[in-house]
């Protein structure tokens, strides 16, 4: 946490994470609702509310062996962020008897809480008394065990029979900050050797990347306002390449980038080769947020906003030499990163974002000229949304041409030493990737 979260009273960012933390209940996302959290308190909060995201299961466990009746839903949010950070004691962020302290001094702070100040105290006080009893009875319980939703976890099973617990273990680990080093500007060495003159550690990571040893706010990343370097994870990075190597067409390419927000992909096509890109967004804010990237990185793009469903409504009526896809999907490959997805997440929404996913792949396909690729990702670890996905519009789509592809990549640690048969080495978020051909007619 940084020296100015430090001096922000403990307590106070603990009523400010019990308020996230309902309001991620309440179906609002972590993003929202840290943006609801008053600047000076935000670095602080946000470092303990996804500390508690990642133990929300156990937290919940832990609770209900504790009472079984919660009580009003601000106290509960308070008891289970106070559990999930003191639950293990050689991972918790400050010493546990000062959560306690401080948890119990948020209760009574607040007056949405003070009745149930005491019933915090006393529940969290039992809990320091009998840990390690209340967290063997918890352990046979999936969701404490993995903290994920149940319906998760047996996807995964299902899915993923070798790699499935794998995946949950580093699905649930903080994710590395990885850069991508802007081509036009620098060269990963060069971006290296500046680092190490700032006395940063990191490593080459990819074609493009780079992965610093500790993460650090933007504003102090050597480059980062003047577009040397952007944020972006390594599975993120491969997309450009994948789409541009070997691409046969006329210089400048004329790629349509459909659902660009925030505009990272868009840039990356814009760095690495001589092309006009149109990015497309169907939200309004969220292309002002492609035109913040680019011009940052001091690069153009034609954004529109448009529904990509709905060529008619913003297609000029040229054919593109290349697509991108990226889809909107359940965001269950970058769960490190967004701890809240998890619990954000129901099972039916798979089925849902799919047929999405459908409806712009059949929708975009059409625009492509012949021998034009179009390349299909989204940032999932579900086959629904992957290799299921393909494999239908294969299925239906005889001039289309599967190429070689990455296919599913698993959030897998490289530490943990393994891999999935289509997985590149590495610690990356999970993504799905499948690079797709038009036959000539």
């Amino acid at each position: 946490m940084t020296e100015k979260a430090h001096r922000v009273p403990l307590w106070q960012q603990l009523q400010a994470v019990a308020s996230a933390l309902l309001a991620v209940r309440s179906g609002v996302s972590g993003t929202a609702a840290l943006g609801a959290v008053s600047s000076e308190l935000r670095p602080g909060v946000q470092a303990l509310l996804y500390h508690v995201l990642r133990s929300l299961g156990r937290a919940q466990a832990l609770r209900q062996a504790l009472v079984k009746r919660p009580p009003p839903p601000l106290a509960d949010a308070l008891l289970c962020t106070a559990l999930a950070l003191t639950w293990r004691e050689q991972d918790a962020p400050y010493d546990v008897f000062t959560l306690v302290n401080q948890t119990v001094e948020a209760g009574k702070k607040n007056p949405a809480t003070r009745a149930q100040a005491g019933f915090v105290n006393a529940c969290l006080r039992r809990f320091l008394r009998e840990r390690e009893a209340l967290v063997a009875a918890t352990d046979d319980d999936p969701v404490a065990h993995w903290n994920h939703p149940a319906w998760w976890i047996r996807r995964l099973q299902k899915e993923w029979p070798q790699h499935w617990q794998s995946i949950l273990l580093t699905s649930n680990r903080q994710a590395p900050m990885t850069l991508r080093v802007n081509a036009r500007r620098s060269s990963v060495e060069d971006y290296l050797q500046i680092l190490r003159n700032a006395d940063l550690n990191a490593a080459a990571a990819g074609r493009c990347g780079v992965t610093l040893a500790h993460a650090r706010p933007v504003r102090e990343i050597p480059g980062f306002e003047q577009g040397v370097v952007s944020v972006q994870d390594g599975a993120a990075q491969l997309a450009a390449p994948l789409l541009l190597d070997g691409l046969r067409a006329a210089v400048p390419f004329r790629i349509l980038d459909a659902c660009a927000a925030p505009g990272g992909k868009t840039a990356h096509l814009l760095e690495i080769a001589d092309c006009q890109v149109t990015a497309l967004d169907v939200d309004p804010a969220r292309c002002t947020r492609i035109h913040e990237t680019l011009g940052r990185l001091g690069l153009q793009a034609n954004v529109l906003t448009g529904d990509a469903a709905n060529p008619p409504a913003w297609w000029d009526g040229q054919l593109f030499d290349a697509i991108l896809l990226d889809a909107p999907c359940s965001a269950s490959g970058i769960v490190r990163r967004h701890p809240d997805v998890r619990w954000l997440r129901r099972e039916t929404d798979i089925a849902q974002l799919a047929l999405i996913q459908s409806r712009l792949m059949k929708a975009v396909w059409p625009l492509l000229k012949p021998q034009g690729r179009l390349l299909y990702c989204t940032c999932s670890v579900f086959r629904a949304e992957g290799e299921e996905q393909m494999q239908t519009f294969l299925a239906h789509n005889t001039e289309a041409v599967l190429l070689p592809s990455p296919g599913h990549l698993m959030p897998l640690d490289r530490a943990n030493g393994e891999s999935v048969p289509d997985n590149l080495a590495g610690d990356h978020d999970g993504f799905y990737y499948a690079l797709l051909e038009k036959r000539a007619a």
